[in-house]
């Protein structure tokens, strides 16, 4: 286990606003982009306290952190939850309710916007190497998708042409904190479990009431049990609007996967019909040939059985009436 270290990461604060440890609420935008999970974690304690568990570390200096989180680093979408570093180390969380593949990529996208800052001053075209952090990525899932205890994601797994070594890669571990997955690591961060506990009470009390009301309760039962008691206290307001964005944008998502698998169905069943009538046509043309029917006779009743023009049932003719 590694104590409090004086080798602390000497990389610049980047585009963040950080607040002052004796500040009775943690500072958040009032955007549709805030997470709920980065208001918790921008506050240096919990994040140190995240970064010990992920490291079996002890530290106890939040200040041994430098937060580095880009706003908007490439577009909405791509945007990182949280970096920063801590004795040379560059970590990278972001929080998920969607599996997406593409995570890798947009990692890549993130670390490198991210490196051109830090090296921003550096003499890149200079013979001596521009030390840069070392970086890690880590995912935390808490969708409603299945998804198993750990999964590693790499960048390789989405490129065209298979190769037995890359020229390019890179991996991210994605970390299933869904109530039930990874014990040790909940048990290990206090704040990490009650963050999962919250999401787990606002899920289920809004399968039986409006969505405010599910909120309103959930907030109040975790104060209560002493689950992100203080956090809650302190942003109760801000709180509230956040899960209930994310609870609505996380429902969409979910009827908007539904609505693409019920279409694929259906086109399914379009495209299967459409063959089942082909193959039926085939079959009907074949029988009238061994049954010695002449052309003409057959091109009318391949009309007739299947509703067809006439001329869309001589085109069925010339494909499958072999002379």
């Amino acid at each position: 286990m590694q104590k409090d270290t004086k080798n602390k990461g000497t990389v610049r604060q980047i585009n963040h606003e950080q607040a002052s440890e004796n500040e009775s609420a943690v500072h958040v935008k009032r955007t549709y982009k805030s997470k709920l999970f980065e208001m918790i974690f921008s506050e240096k304690r919990a994040l140190l306290e995240l970064y010990n568990a992920m490291n079996g570390t002890d530290y106890e200096d939040p200040g041994l952190l430098e937060i580095n989180t880009l706003e908007n680093a490439i577009y909405m979408s791509m945007r990182n939850d949280l970096s920063f570093i801590i004795d040379s180390r560059l970590a990278l969380y972001e929080h998920q309710s969607t599996y997406s593949p593409n995570l890798p990529l947009r990692c890549l996208m993130y670390v490198a916007d991210l490196y051109s800052v830090i090296t921003k001053d550096a003499n890149l075209y200079g013979t001596k190497a521009v030390p840069i952090p070392t970086p890690r990525f880590v995912i935390f899932y808490n969708g409603t998708g299945k998804m198993e205890d750990v999964k590693v994601l790499r960048l390789s797994d989405t490129f065209t042409i298979p190769e037995k070594e890359y020229a390019l890669e890179l991996t991210a571990v994605m970390f299933n904190i869904n109530q039930g997955h990874n014990k040790k690591l909940l048990d290990t961060c206090k704040t990490l479990k009650d963050y999962s506990e919250y999401v787990a009470r606002v899920r289920e009390y809004a399968g039986s009431m409006s969505l405010e009301a599910a909120v309103e309760l959930a907030i109040t039962e975790c104060i209560r049990d002493d689950i992100l008691a203080e956090f809650l206290r302190k942003n109760r307001s801000e709180a509230k609007s956040v899960s209930i964005y994310e609870y609505d944008e996380e429902k969409h998502m979910r009827h908007v996967k539904e609505e693409g698998r019920e279409e694929g169905r259906r086109a399914g069943l379009l495209e299967g019909h459409q063959n089942g009538v082909q193959e039926g046509i085939r079959i009907l043309i074949e029988f009238c040939r061994e049954m010695n029917c002449s052309r003409e006779d057959t091109e009318v009743q391949v009309a007739e059985k299947f509703g067809l023009e006439q001329v869309r049932a001589g085109e069925y003719m010339k494909k499958y009436w072999k002379d």
